[in-house]
């Protein structure tokens, strides 16, 4: 166990602001896990944060840290971080991704949390050592995934959805629905399970690398115990809290949804989003289930889909790594300055 009186003021200081982090994703994102089943009115919006904030915790159990330890090794390069202001440089990416969050937050645009964090860890990097700090292979994987997650995403929905269509095609839509509202419980709590594999992660690679720059860590040591527990806590706990703001546009602005499609969306995200946590890429759950339900919507007709909700929710995933990294860049640069 860190002896936490023994860290450094700037590492305590970025322990807590990643435990925020993680509840401020939690809540920036918590729309995600219910929009859908909101939308379809299987459960209440606190009956379905309740169960989110739960599966949330229990990504803990099913999953490994391999989303973490691409955080932690695969976006700079280690030995920056074990340098004079390595502490200074964490501080500074989660600064940037904090405040980004929170710009999307208060607009209501649901933009990727995940992303965030890693531009903040990108320009903090790029002010300390420019280009030479990234590690090129892991970040142009996670930059592909920008555009893998919501196609792939999409196409999953869309072929989940037609799946259904076709095999339902037989019964009445009241008793399709009926069954289906029982069924999306299952989707909704395995991708809230799957977003808690993915986000909680990213905290927990944060924290190794404060201890690895406080000395506490080696860079080839794991995601401890305490560390992936607090995590895991702080993003349940901001998904109970949640993000009002955008479960109008998740839930409703971007397609009308029934029980039979909000299950067929869940499903196609949860899928990917368990692949990417199996194979340790960052994705965004954002992107994810955003093109899942565009995918459901679509297959019914392609006037379903409100087009222009998702070209602004692209225009937001396309700006959130250069504009978190110009803040963390900014955040760091000024204090190189002051010191």
């Amino acid at each position: 166990m860190v002896d936490f009186l023994a860290l450094p003021l700037v590492g305590l200081t970025a322990i807590i602001l990643t435990w925020a982090f993680d509840f401020v994703n939690g809540f920036h994102d918590s729309a995600n896990s219910i929009a859908t089943i909101v939308a379809t009115k299987v459960l209440s919006p606190v009956q379905a944060v309740t169960m989110a904030a739960f599966f949330n915790f229990m990504g803990f159990v099913v999953f490994g840290s391999a989303v973490a330890a691409t955080i932690q090794t695969g976006i700079i390069k280690q030995n920056l971080i074990q340098e004079q202001f390595g502490l200074e440089l964490v501080l500074s990416a989660l600064l940037g991704a904090i405040a980004w969050n929170l710009i999307t937050w208060w607009f209501g645009i649901p933009a990727s949390s995940s992303h965030a964090l890693v531009g903040g860890l990108l320009g903090a990097g790029g002010a300390a050592m420019g280009l030479d700090a990234v590690k090129w292979a892991g970040v142009t994987k996670i930059v592909a995934f920008i555009a893998v997650s919501p196609i792939v995403g999409f196409i999953a929905g869309f072929f989940i959805v037609a799946l259904v269509m076709r095999t339902m095609s037989k019964y009445s839509a009241n008793k399709v629905n009926r069954w289906f509202r029982h069924l999306q419980i299952v989707s909704s709590a395995s991708y809230s399970m799957t977003h808690g594999a993915n986000d909680a992660q990213k905290g927990m690679g944060i924290i190794m690398l404060v201890l690895v720059a406080s000395q506490a860590a080696l860079p080839t040591d794991k995601a401890f115990l305490w560390v992936a527990l607090s995590c895991y806590t702080a993003l349940a706990l901001g998904t109970f809290f949640g993000g009002w703001r955008i479960v109008k546009t998740m839930a409703s602005r971007i397609t009308k949804l029934q029980p039979y499609q909000g299950f067929s969306a869940e499903a196609g995200a949860a899928a990917m989003l368990a692949v990417t946590a199996h194979i340790g890429v960052p994705v965004s759950t954002t992107h994810t289930i955003s093109g899942s339900i565009m995918g459901v919507g679509s297959a019914k007709r392609v006037s379903a889909v409100r087009w222009g909700i998702g070209r602004r929710l692209i225009i937001a995933w396309i700006l959130t790594i250069p504009a978190s990294a110009t803040i963390s860049g900014l955040i760091f640069w000024s204090y190189l300055n002051l010191v």
